[in-house]
């Protein structure tokens, strides 16, 4: 470190507070009209949610004055997976409070809170905390352990150009990061538009058009047909989870797929794996899986997704959540899974699924589907084209998510090198913005 700085420990230059040793509230104790009561969903990595909260009485709220909160204190999560989450208070809009999954940490004077902030966000920090947290099971960090944290203070005149330097690279960063996710979206909604015109359209815009007959669906081109997935299918069944059958997982053998399978691209994923016995396949053989079978999810929140299997993945078995479409002709199982991901299918499958413990799809009402049906040969074409187009889109869609994981690691370069003496920022001087700045920040 800069021979200039000095190390202590956390302890020594801030209160570290928590809730102890108080009884835990019911649910019933929440209130609609109180004082706020952060918990960790609360803590995000890029604001501390006012919104999303629960509430207190006064009286539990006045129970613990030493947690709070006041502009300036850090909040740490020390419970549960997001363990080591921190952010800072830059704004209380309202009274509030936390539960006993969050520390407050409070300067005592000699450091910035901000700079407090960033010493905590660092990667020095972070690595720490994920080597101190222990627990039986659930991760847990103690106030003990955090109050023995090294921290590395400058003069608190350094604290403040370290502050300044960071918090503007980093607002650069963030709206770098803020456009690359909108194109993201953009670019899924463009996909997804391909997908919807190619497969209810077609792809000459002179194509004469007619009712479909369909109240949902709407013109299609006029020598298209328009039918059931049953029509286009020789069987919709669905698998059979080997416990029921006294059966279980083996480490090798027939590849096994779940709905975790399914749906997260136009194939059927490879992973995570999942394994059955030759034996348990064979007592399995109504649902064994051919190349080309197009899967859906029928049970659960991702109900509707589906995947075409490709011939790599054969031999293969699949659950009670998931269908099976084998369609008559195998040219039209690209299609037909295109078709599903459309909002005209995923709309009127989300109203056909039984709604109870949760959402689940009938094969029956899978098989009742209305889709269109162009020609053969023209599926081939709408098939060629869609996946053209989609091959283009993926490329951008992976160009800008590589962007935002490199921006974000010289995010977190940044203020671990700003935090720890690597790089001096005393004599930085925020530039002015140019017109031109202001317009594309915009």
């Amino acid at each position: 470190m800069p021979e200039h700085w000095k190390a202590s420990y956390l302890g020594f230059e801030c209160s570290v507070k928590a809730r102890l040793g108080w009884k835990g509230l019911k649910a019933e104790e929440y209130v609609d009209d109180g004082y706020v009561f952060l918990a960790t969903p609360n803590i995000k990595d890029n604001e501390v949610d006012f919104i999303n909260v629960n509430r207190i009485t006064k009286e539990r709220y006045d129970e613990s004055p030493e947690i709070i909160l006041e502009k300036g204190d850090v909040l740490v999560t020390k419970d549960g997976s997001t363990t080591g989450t921190t952010n800072i208070i830059r704004v209380l809009p309202e009274p509030a409070t936390v539960n006993s999954s969050i520390a407050v940490l409070r300067s005592k004077g000699n450091v910035l809170s901000e700079y407090l902030y960033y010493f905590f966000v660092s990667e020095y920090t972070q690595n720490l905390i994920s080597r101190m947290r222990g627990g039986m099971g659930v991760p847990h960090l103690f106030q003990a352990d955090l109050r023995k944290f090294y921290i590395l203070v400058p003069a608190k005149q350094e604290q403040g150009f370290i502050v300044n330097f960071l918090d503007h690279e980093t607002t650069k960063i963030d709206i770098f990061i803020e456009k690359q996710k909108q194109l993201i979206q953009l670019l899924k909604e463009k996909r997804q538009a391909v997908i919807s015109h190619t497969v209810t359209k077609g792809l000459s815009p002179k194509a004469k058009m007619r009712d479909s007959g369909v109240r949902w669906l709407g013109e299609v081109p006029e020598h298209w047909g328009i039918g059931k997935i049953k029509n286009l299918s020789s069987i919709i069944s669905k698998g059979t989870t080997p416990s029921t059958m006294g059966e279980k997982f083996e480490t090798t053998g027939i590849r096994f797929l779940k709905a975790e399978n399914i749906g997260k691209g136009f194939y059927v994923a490879p992973l995570p794996e999942f394994y059955i016995s030759e034996k348990t396949d064979k007592l399995l053989s109504r649902s064994r899986l051919q190349s080309k079978d197009v899967l859906v999810i029928i049970a659960g929140a991702t109900t509707g997704l589906s995947s075409v299997i490709q011939e790599d993945l054969l031999p293969a078995n699949t659950n009670q959540a998931v269908s099976f479409i084998r369609p008559l002709n195998n040219a039209y199982s690209e299609y037909i899974s295109y078709w599903l991901s459309t909002e005209y299918a995923q709309s009127n499958i989300w109203q056909v699924a039984v709604q109870a413990a949760q959402p689940n799809l009938s094969m029956e009402s899978l098989g009742n589907i209305y889709i269109p049906i162009p020609p053969e040969n023209e599926t081939k074409e709408l098939i060629t084209h869609i996946n053209f187009k989609l091959s283009k889109l993926a490329v951008l869609i992976e160009n800008a998510k590589l962007a935002i994981n490199l921006m974000q690691e010289r995010r977190a370069a940044l203020i671990s090198a700003s935090v720890t003496g690597k790089i001096d920022v005393r004599n930085w001087i925020a530039p002015k913005e140019t017109q031109t700045n202001k317009e594309v920040a915009a």
